[in-house]
């Protein structure tokens, strides 16, 4: 439902015609029941601001598009804008070729999801949203008929009309040609508008007027002129807007005399006090048409703002600027209107873009401003009352008041005068008389008939600031900081009741904030908590409730604002810890609802019930509705109409006659209707406004949707998504967070005020899904998730194949390493081999060389006697079964040849004699040096006889040699004993044979060999 501010109707009579003819449309069946607020409810504008990167320049066109992002034309460019960011196209175009002029006069959103662009000079423009290029249409014969575009309107057949400067041109979507359009003599080349309706009737605003071209029909033709004078000036003038709306009324908006409307019988109406000059005078010019409900038509215009009008209704309702109010118009200077597919309803001013959510909201402000009738006269609500008549009583600053007539749709202001000029109004009681007692510094009266107002009507509380007022009769109860006075009307007597701190039965405190009947007793709501008497003449006997530490029964906070009983005989106290409820009496019994049961604040100004089960509470920071029975919380946010967000004072709040709820704030006064039915089946999708892969962005038509894949290549592995819900309300509002599974271990929380994205690094590859979730706040919370699935390409040695290929690789080099390192060991086993080969035969050598030491006589070579008697021990071993000789020698008269010749003489006599010896031995025979000139030589397989004949030849030939020294010869001889080895014979006893032999030839004469027997 639209709401909508009247312009300030100054005389009563005016708001009472007014509602006469409410009622009789009403009871003619033609409009939906009145809404007693209508005339009090302004559109709240959000403006986008250049935080979000819009640009500071004038707003020409609005548009759409098929995913739900709104592209706005300005005069410094195309900008796209979802919710959060702008993102702006200008002749620049970088990287790619940009538009061909900055000044966009109209857009129309395309069924690929494209944008059709008119500009100011530099013609018809097409974005490609698979490419996110522009492409410029030519001019001349087979282009458009001029580079100035006024207008584009879909022709529901894959077309556009295109109205310019020098004519009328058709686009054909699918192959890009233009046709120019014939519209006969009768129309100026200069078109301003053009439509196609329902019917297939094509409509042309022109320079000179309106023409229409019927379906089936290639000729243009004004439409007839109807005997409205009014209508006629209209329709003759420059059509710059044309518009048909859900009942089938086609609107006519001009460039000089206003707008009218064809109703759906075909018959020509005026808008009431916009048809037809005014008294010779132009009006401003309507831009465009939007409805923005069923049945009411929003007119924007260049210079009167918004103009809201119902058909029948018998005046307009302006929508303007208002500079003391932030959330109005930015600029009346209105070029276009667009209604979103989420219900909200933007403007295209001078100063800005802006915002409004028309749907039925469970609340609303009525701020202040001294421009408007229907608007407070100051900034915060201190009290409000409601009389036995209807009437809202409103108690601000100054000494204003502002007192609301519903049934008249009126606000009346008074301000207090005298003293009390100044002083803030913060209470009111009405008399049995009807007259309204004001509490402010002092008392006031206001007469009800007359609204006359009586200051300072008691001179005794003149100093003193008045907190609350009640009726007792004739009784008035003033609550004040300085405790409680009575005041008898009829008798003028004044009594007083303060806080006695000797007397626990007295006033809890002198802060007195709001008095009630309770059943049948007095609640004094105080800073100290509540004081409960019999009787309102009481002054002493007060039972006190307060908090009491460690007791959960008790009130959650002394400073209480105000106490409301409900239908089930519960009483709600609102407290500076929070909200009670009494759950039990004698004693009373409270349980407790704070921040951790979903408060926004502890501290508890007002609560009141709303008779559907709920309690409604203000606190510090906002308004929450109460389940009675669950005591389940919900704050109330932007989103409801909320927008107030400060209540401070004290039972500043009422229930109006409709059922409605007031709460006054710090800047203005809440209603809050809490029977109205919200439609909150919002499907605003979650969508992914950009993406970019590595450095690379994607264009808008290859934006991912919901479940739908991307993939990073294998050179960009850096992921960025920028998202947001794409209702656009209440942005600031609504949280935003996302989880990549693999990565996140929870989800990641967009901080406050942050722009909606999930930025990645260096991602590994694999395969990813991508959540993104978005949360709104308020009487309908929703969370809407959108899930992505996300491809990371492995580089190409991270693919399977490479990871075989790798692992070939590596078993190969393995394999490779193990061979090197055998062949490396082989090789140096070789070499230690032959290290140690070399050594072992060193060794050998070396061990042959000692045993040869060992074995061997040194002077001659042959064994010695111990090497001798081994080897001669092993032949006797093996030779038991055959015979074996030995013969034993001795150098005859070896001593004389010492003496004569010398010991070396001697020693080569002896190894002359081994030579002799040597050359008679066998193979296998032992020869050894058996002492000094003795020699011993053992013969295997040899008999005696054998042995001697050995023994025969040596020692002929041992004669027959002479052994040179120093060249002189020496002759010597040898004698020799020989004996056979006798069997079990030891080696001693043989060689004792061979000896005894041996002297036996010594004896016979020497130079002979002797067998031993």
């Amino acid at each position: 439902m639209v709401r909508v501010k009247r312009r300030s109707l100054r005389c009563p009579w005016l708001g009472l015609l007014g509602a006469l003819l409410l009622l009789l449309r009403a009871g003619a069946g033609i409009a939906a029941p009145v809404d007693p607020w209508a005339p009090f409810e302004s559109p709240w504008f959000d403006k986008v601001s250049s935080a979000e990167g819009f640009p500071p320049a004038i707003v020409t066109a609005l548009a759409q598009d098929r995913e739900g992002l709104l592209w706005v034309g300005t005069m410094v460019g195309l900008a796209r804008y979802d919710g959060y960011r702008t993102q702006l196209f200008d002749i620049r175009g970088e990287p790619v070729k940009g538009l061909p002029d900055a000044y966009v006069r109209c857009l129309l959103a395309l069924p690929d999801g494209g944008m059709l662009i008119g500009t100011n000079a530099g013609g018809l423009v097409r974005f490609d949203p698979a490419t996110n290029t522009f492409h410029v249409y030519p001019g001349g014969p087979d282009g458009i008929s001029d580079r100035k575009i006024f207008a584009l309107a879909d022709d529901h057949a894959g077309g556009v009309w295109v109205a310019t400067e020098q004519g009328l041109d058709h686009l054909d979507l699918r192959s890009n040609a233009i046709r120019h359009v014939d519209t006969g003599s009768d129309t100026a080349p200069r078109n301003f508008s053009v439509m196609q309706d329902r019917a297939g009737n094509l409509w042309l605003g022109n320079n000179q007027g309106l023409f229409v071209r019927r379906a089936g029909n290639d000729r243009f033709e004004r439409p007839a002129l109807p005997a409205d004078a009014a209508v006629a000036t209209v329709l003759e003038n420059q059509i710059w807007a044309i518009d048909e709306d859900s009942a089938g009324r086609l609107w006519i908006g001009s460039g000089q005399a206003g707008a009218v409307y064809r109703d759906p019988h075909g018959h020509w109406q005026p808008v009431p006090e916009f048809s037809g000059y005014r008294k010779g005078a132009q009006r401003a010019t309507v831009r465009d048409f939007q409805e923005a409900a069923p049945g009411t038509m929003w007119i924007a215009t260049d210079g009167s703002g918004v103009l809201a009008y119902r058909p029948g209704d018998a005046s307009l309702q302006r929508i303007g600027h208002d500079p003391a109010v932030p959330s109005s118009l930015p600029g009346d200077a209105v070029r276009a209107l667009l209604h979103d597919h989420a219900g909200n309803l933007w403007a295209a001013t001078d100063l800005g873009l802006a915002r409004a959510y028309l749907g039925d909201r469970g609340a609303f402000s009525i701020l202040p401003s001294p421009l408007e009738s229907n608007m407070l006269s100051d900034t915060s609500v201190r009290g409000v009352y409601v009389d036995s008549r209807g009437l809202v009583w409103i108690g601000l600053s100054a000494g204003r008041i502002d007192v609301i007539d519903l049934h008249a749709g009126l606000m009346r202001h008074l301000r207090l005068g005298g003293t009390q000029t100044l002083r803030d109004v913060q209470s009111f009681a009405e008399a049995a008389d009807g007259s309204i007692w004001v509490g402010t510094q002092g008392l006031a009266k206001v007469d009800p008939n007359t609204f006359e107002i009586s200051s300072s009507v008691l001179p005794a509380l003149e100093s003193v600031p008045v907190l609350c007022l009640r009726m007792d009769g004739n009784r008035l109860l003033i609550g004040t900081y300085d405790g409680l006075f009575r005041y008898d009307i009829t008798a003028g007597v004044l009594d007083h009741v303060r806080h006695d701190p000797d007397d626990p039965t007295s006033l809890a405190s002198n802060t007195v904030r709001q008095i009630l009947k309770v059943g049948g007793e007095w609640w004094y709501s105080t800073s100290r908590g509540i004081s409960i008497a019999p009787d309102s003449g009481a002054s002493r006997g007060f039972r006190t409730l307060a908090h009491r530490e460690g007791d959960p029964t008790s009130l959650p906070g002394d400073s209480v604002s105000a106490a409301t009983p409900d239908p089930q005989g519960h009483v709600w106290v609102s407290t500076s810890g929070g909200l009670a409820e009494s759950i039990g009496k004698d004693p009373w019994r409270f349980s407790s609802i704070g921040v951790a049961e979903g408060l926004l604040s502890d501290k508890v100004t007002s609560a009141l019930g709303d008779g559907l089960g709920h309690i409604w509470a203000s606190t510090s920071s906002g308004i929450a509705r109460i389940d009675a029975g669950s005591h389940a919380v919900r704050n109330l946010s932007s989103r409801d109409g909320l927008h107030i967000r400060s209540y401070h004072y004290a039972d500043a709040a009422a229930r109006a006659p409709d059922g409605s709820l007031l709460f006054g704030g710090l800047g203005g006064l809440t209603v809050i209707r809490p029977a109205i039915q919200i439609d909150d089946n919002d499907d605003a999708p979650l969508a992914i406004t950009q993406a970019v892969l590595g450095t690379r962005a994607l264009p808008f038509g290859r934006l991912p949707h919901d479940g739908d894949t991307i993939t990073l290549d294998q050179r960009n592995r850096n992921l960025r998504v920028d998202f947001s819900l794409l209702d656009y309300r209440s942005p600031g509002e609504t949280s935003y967070s996302y989880r990549m599974t693999g990565l996140d271990d929870d989800w990641v929380d967009i901080p406050a005020g942050a722009k909606p994205g999930a930025n990645y690094t260096n991602l590994a590859h694999g395969d990813y899904v991508l959540y993104l979730r978005a949360s709104t706040q308020g009487m309908h919370p929703r969370t809407v998730e959108s899930r992505l699935l996300v491809t990371v390409a492995p580089r190409w040695y991270e693919t399977w194949y490479s990871k075989l290929a790798a692992v070939a690789l590596l078993i190969g080099l393995v394999v490779l390493l193990v061979h090197l390192r055998t062949l490396y060991l082989r090789r140096q086993a070789l070499q230690l081999q032959r290290q140690i080969n070399e050594h072992t035969r060193d060794l050998r050598a070396a061990n042959r060389r000692l045993d040869e030491l060992a074995s061997t006589d040194g002077l001659t070579g042959i064994y010695n006697r111990r090497r001798f008697l081994e080897l001669a021990q092993l032949e006797c071993e093996r030779s038991r079964e055959q015979s074996i000789c030995i013969a034993l020698f001795d150098l005859d008269r070896f001593k004389q040849i010492n003496d004569i010749h010398g010991h070396l003489a001697g020693d080569a006599v002896i190894r002359g004699a081994v030579a002799v010896i040597q050359r008679h031995c066998r193979q296998g025979d032992l020869l050894g040096r058996y002492g000094g000139e003795e020699f011993v030589l053992c013969l295997p397989d040899t008999s005696v006889d054998q042995a001697s004949e050995i023994a025969e030849r040596i020692c002929a030939a041992m004669a027959g040699t002479a052994v040179s020294y120093q060249d002189r010869p020496i002759q010597v001889t040898v004698s020799i004993g020989v004996t056979a080895l006798r069997q079990g014979e030891s080696i001693e006893q043989w060689l004792s044979r061979a000896d005894k032999a041996l002297y036996e030839a010594k004896r016979n004469g020497r130079n002979r060999y002797a067998v031993a027997s």
